[in-house]
């Protein structure tokens, strides 16, 4: 008895805690489960040694990179490039084809990821779809939307960039298809990537993105209790086209929307919209007042004011938008609800907070307007302080005359008993059918108990003698792994004596190169410089670094090497050392000298050959000349 009060204590500061978290950050968690996210909340409280709620609200004030950790702590970001191979694969081959057989060629493919945590299901998505279509045509039609709450991960969504372990799921025609090596990581192919659009969204209060083909919602459900689960429901059945496709994760089910969505495959948790449930659009006939005497205009006025009386009387909450977006009419009863006043007529709509909360309105707005159709949402939630309502809103584009938009009227059907009962009922209806499913299994437990016992002493005496056989491999298997961790060892200083060897010979190369008084270039196949010693820097004048992989005969320096062109091609060809040559040249310091030129073939180098220029004794002018 004593534990219950410190429950219902530590049940309340877990309430209090997530309405800090809600008023601080704007994160609701408010429709999560409790259990699970109580069981989420104390892994990070153990985590930084925090015992209770309280404390831990203290740590979130005085400590704001806090709030960082603790979301990616709830926030379980579980995903994978095709999770669920064989989902996958009956959306690819059955759901797939019957979505582009029911649209024209031409026509839009609108696909929606909610809950895509670090965007490999939206990718998958986007691969899918460039298979069934082709890249190009994939690249005009499809456009794909992935969504959470979490903004670390949707930078690393954005980012497209996985490790390599991320992509085994695919086969490597696919991987060098549809992603570019980036160092050790993955990119995402770019023309593709501009087709999937990310962005913060949250299923249980942001407005659904509408019309869609495909709504994508994978394991996410689960973890919100029963009321947000009707409510993210509602908002699905909102946004997916009639006949569109839903398709869930492994551990949800739509056991209660048989009325709304057929099952397409139970197995794989695919449902289609079922038709019908859609508003029809409304289109008044346009208003046409003739001139008249003074009685009938007096008429006209006095049924005006009636209408307006009518209006502003009727029990709903309603208000109208022109087509230029303010406020033309608020009824007594959308004042009252919203806190609106008579003066906020006249003004822009997008300054009141009626036009974002509790649902973004201005979208719905254009896109009743652009459509002509009228937008239904249902069970809108609003909170007021502690209290809790819920609206079925009507978006109706009015025509005025032309057939052009005149303004929108906009009403508010509080529907909240009728959602908390309907949320009861079904909760209701659930924990029955969890309790029939419950007994049953228990059951078939019982049964099947006594089978289980029996057969598990025989099971403990077999495995008594594997251990036994274990214990004994596993001796074997650690005298193999020393016999290996010797010849490693071994190996390992092999290599490193061949290591000091080379870089002893290497030094001992660049020593020889160096100590040569006389120019010695060395030219690879190409005719590309490869080394350069000092000597050559000292009669000419470049350092190595100015012309180490330069093309040799287009380099300026005081030697005319078009003069050793046909010398270097025919020892290229021959691969045989051709005579010295003589060649009037400058050095660096400008001054005129005969310079004595030696091509050898490099064997070290195929094709390549080696150059010793040496600065030759002064001749005649006669030899000179004749150089030249």
């Amino acid at each position: 008895m004593s534990e219950a009060p410190r429950d219902v204590e530590t049940d309340e500061e877990l309430e209090e805690l997530l309405g800090f978290l809600r008023d601080a950050r704007g994160f609701d968690f408010t429709g999560y489960k409790r259990s699970s996210l109580g069981r989420r909340i104390r892994k990070r409280m153990s985590d930084v040694g925090i015992s209770t709620y309280a404390d831990y609200r203290d740590q979130l004030e005085t400590n704001a990179d806090e709030f960082g950790a603790l979301f990616n702590t709830i926030l379980i970001n579980v995903t994978s490039i095709f999770r669920d191979t064989d989902a996958w694969t009956y959306l690819q081959r059955e759901v797939v084809p019957e979505i582009l057989s029911s649209l024209a060629p031409e026509d839009e493919i609108r696909v929606w990821s909610a809950g895509c945590s670090s965007g490999e299901e939206a990718y998958s998505l986007a691969i899918m779809f460039a298979e069934a279509l082709g890249v190009e045509e994939a690249l005009h039609r499809v456009k794909i939307y992935g969504t959470d709450i979490d903004d670390e991960a949707l930078r690393d969504a954005r980012s497209g960039l996985y490790p390599a372990r991320t992509l085994e799921p695919l086969s490597s025609e696919l991987r060098d298809k549809y992603f570019e090596q980036n160092g050790s990581q993955y990119s995402f192919r770019s023309d593709l990537r501009r087709r999937v659009i990310f962005g913060r969204h949250d299923i249980t209060r942001d407005a659904p993105i509408s019309r869609l083909d495909l709504l994508v919602c994978r394991n996410t459900l689960m973890y919100f209790n029963v009321e947000a689960q009707t409510q993210i429901i509602d908002r699905f059945h909102f946004a997916l086209r009639e006949s569109a496709f839903l398709f869930l994760g492994k551990a949800e089910m739509l056991l209660n929307d048989a009325d709304r969505f057929d099952v397409i495959s139970m197995r794989q948790r695919i449902f289609r919209r079922r038709p019908g449930g859609a508003t029809t659009p409304y289109q008044p006939a346009p208003l046409k007042l003739r001139p008249g005497a003074p009685g009938e205009m007096q008429n006209v006025a006095r049924n005006r004011q009636l209408r307006d009386l009518i209006l502003d009387a009727s029990p709903g909450a309603a208000l109208a938008v022109d087509s230029e977006g303010i406020v033309v009419l608020i009824n007594n009863h959308a004042r009252v609800q919203f806190g609106l006043t008579a003066n906020d007529i006249g003004r822009p709509f997008q300054d009141l907070e009626i036009s974002y909360r509790p649902v973004e309105l201005r979208s719905l707005i254009d896109q009743a307007t652009h459509e002509r159709r009228t937008l239904r949402v249902n069970g809108a939630e609003r909170r007021v302080g502690e209290d809790v309502q819920f609206f079925d809103i009507l978006v109706q584009p009015l025509v005025g005359g032309g057939g052009l938009p005149a303004a929108t009227n906009i009403t508010f059907t509080d529907v909240t008993v009728a959602t908390q009962l309907k949320a009861e009922v079904k909760r209701v209806r659930e924990d029955l059918e969890t309790a029939y499913e419950e007994l049953q299994s228990t059951n078939e437990e019982l049964e099947t108990t006594n089978e289980e016992l029996q057969s598990s002493i025989e099971e403990l005496e077999t495995t008594n003698e594997e251990l036994q056989s274990t214990n004994e491999e596993l001796e074997t298997t650690n005298e193999e792994l020393q016999s290996g961790n010797e010849e490693l060892e071994t190996m390992n200083e092999e290599m490193r004596i061949r290591s000091d060897e080379l870089d002893e010979t290497r030094a001992f190369l660049e020593g020889v190169l160096t100590s040569i008084a006389a120019a010695v270039v060395v030219l690879d196949k190409e005719l590309n410089v490869k080394s350069w010693n000092r000597g050559a820097a000292d009669l000419w004048g470049l350092r190595q670094d100015e012309v180490i992989d330069e093309p040799f005969f287009g380099l300026d320096f005081g030697l005319p090497t078009q003069s050793l062109r046909a010398v270097v091609d025919e020892c290229v060809k021959t691969r045989r050392r051709g005579a010295p040559v003589d060649i009037a040249a400058v050095n660096r310091l400008g001054r005129s000298m005969n310079c004595l030129v030696q091509c050898s073939p490099f064997d070290g180098h195929r094709g390549g050959v080696v150059l010793l220029m040496e600065e030759g004794r002064a001749s005649g002018a006669e030899g000179s000349e004749g150089v030249r």
